[in-house]
């Protein structure tokens, strides 16, 4: 007679009664086929598929409206330059003043010759695009003289700076003075108060 006996884990023990042959374990060859680790029969969780939202008919609307979108833009961007004004031309003033301070930086060290021609040149070209409207770059320095002595746009301060002006730049080019980065800078800064003093 075989008596089962309980121990405290819950697990029965079988026992032999003198008498009786002890039962064998089951081989394990004896385990239906079914049965398989618990560790092969739980698969891993697939990762989440992104899935774009909008179909393809959507997408290409949205590229070409955007498309237009910046066409739009481009062309209302050109439009607006051409249809800006101009800026306006510099003033003979401006013009004046800009050529003069280029040969002022350069008085030092420019031969006095040259630079006596270059300043000449500048002024008499003011006096003739401003409202003065002489030939000055067509007079010689007597004929311009004469000229503004009777004008009632030159000041007598005016006329006294031009003579002498006028009067060094010819001892310079033509009775070829002995003459200095000093003088050159005399004459530009002659140059400079009748512009300065000058129309606008």
């Amino acid at each position: 007679m075989i008596d089962a006996l309980f121990v405290p884990c819950g697990l029965a023990v079988l026992t032999a009664t003198p008498g009786s042959s002890a039962p064998s374990a089951p081989p394990s060859s004896a385990l239906p086929p079914s049965a398989t680790p618990l560790s092969q029969a739980v698969h891993d969780i697939a990762p989440p598929v992104d899935v774009f939202p909008y179909p393809p008919w959507m997408v290409a609307a949205a590229i070409a409206f955007l498309v237009l979108l910046f066409g739009l833009f481009v062309w209302l961007l050109v439009a607006w330059i051409r249809r800006r004004p101009p800026p306006p031309p510099p003033t003979p003033t401006a013009i004046a003043l800009r050529e003069l301070e280029k040969l002022r930086a350069r008085a030092r060290e420019t031969e006095p010759y040259l630079f006596s021609v270059a300043v000449s040149d500048v002024l008499r070209t003011f006096i003739s695009d401003a409202k003065f409207r002489l030939p000055a770059t067509r007079q010689t320095s007597p004929e311009f003289l004469a000229a503004i002595a009777g004008s009632e746009m030159f000041s007598e301060g005016d006329r006294s700076l031009l003579g002498h002006f006028l009067e060094k730049c010819d001892l310079i080019k033509f009775a070829r003075m002995q003459a200095t980065g000093a003088d050159n800078a005399e004459l530009v800064e002659s140059a400079l108060a009748f512009v300065q003093g000058g129309p606008a």
